[in-house]
């Protein structure tokens, strides 16, 4: 099933995914296109096929188990949340909680997600931890007297570059870097710092400081090494990105013909960043283009791509 996204026009968005990533709508700016989306502040519509024009939620509620696979079963909601980001300015700086501490508050899941550098202009910038031990009340004074990117971990942004950002990690992503974020589903986020930066009201943007530092880990992140090894074939390479207890993630550069499937563990998301495929599969064929999404059900059993591409291929 295609997917059509939602699409959130957040003060900080670019117009990189209406004019590079075919996203059609009237608003000025995107900052974020919702791939895969079951949420009540935004839900993926299915584009072709005899479910045409229905909400993939309500298709989900429908048919059940049987297409969302074991592996999401586990859960009482829809497990995944995956995202196009592009950035005109600086997110401000953030975190989530884990699964503990958000069900506690507001009864949806943590949120830990895996960042994909698509694209990034020179210069470009992601902060991901702090560069050292820090105490809350060191921090809480580094907001208040705006000092606190002094002790970010600030690295570059790369197209190609993977980070897993998990629950409790201090984040944000910079100016001119496009990604895909594929997440836990929530939203929950306690924004710490935001540069003094007015909302579209006028007035400065809410922050959760309190909430944030109580979730918050005070010591620097490891980095993130990728699970080895690669597979390489004569058509196509196979990169695993990540393998957690929410989401497994592999990339896929196509140039040739690839043969995939899905038993009954888990449904597959297709996020196509690059080129132009062909899909085949037992009810017939379609074209993905740059920015396209699918939804393939669990149990589907054998399908096709074919084409020159790059590919993102998320499941449970």
């Amino acid at each position: 099933m295609k997917l059509i996204p939602p699409l959130k026009d957040y003060l900080w968005g670019g117009t990189n995914l209406k004019e590079k990533y075919h996203k059609e709508t009237d608003l000025p700016t995107v900052a974020e296109s919702w791939e895969l989306a079951c949420r009540k502040d935004g839900r993926s519509v299915i584009a072709n096929g005899p479910s045409a024009g229905m909400e993939l939620s309500r298709y989900i509620a429908m048919e059940g188990d049987r297409i969302t696979g074991a592996h999401a079963a586990r859960v009482t909601y829809f497990p995944l949340l995956i995202k196009l980001i592009d950035t005109a300015q600086d997110l401000s700086i953030q975190v989530h909680p884990d699964n503990n501490n958000a069900i506690w508050e507001n009864d949806e899941s943590g949120k830990t997600e895996l960042w994909y550098v698509v694209d990034a202009e020179p210069g470009a910038t992601l902060i991901h931890g702090v560069k050292r031990p820090v105490t809350k009340v060191e921090l809480r004074q580094r907001i208040e007297d705006g000092s606190i990117l002094e002790i970010c971990n600030r690295i570059p942004a790369r197209p190609g570059d993977v980070h897993l950002i998990e629950a409790g990690t201090l984040h944000s992503v910079g100016a001119g870097v496009t990604l895909a974020e594929i997440q836990q589903n929530a939203n929950t986020t306690y924004r710490i710092f935001d540069y003094g930066r007015l909302g579209r009201d006028g007035k400065p943007r809410e922050l959760q400081i309190d909430r944030a530092l109580d979730v918050l880990n005070l010591a620097p992140t490891p980095p993130y090494i990728l699970p080895p090894p690669q597979d390489f074939f004569a058509e196509y390479t196979v990169r695993q990105l990540a393998a957690c207890d929410f989401f497994t993630v592999y990339h896929v550069a196509l140039d040739g013909r690839i043969h995939l499937f899905t038993g009954r563990a888990t449904f597959h998301s297709v996020l196509l960043l690059e080129g132009i495929l062909e899909l085949e599969y037992a009810g017939g064929k379609e074209i993905l283009e740059k920015g396209d999404s699918l939804f393939v059900p669990a149990g589907l059993g054998p399908y096709w791509l074919r084409g020159h591409g790059r590919l993102l291929v998320t499941m449970v």
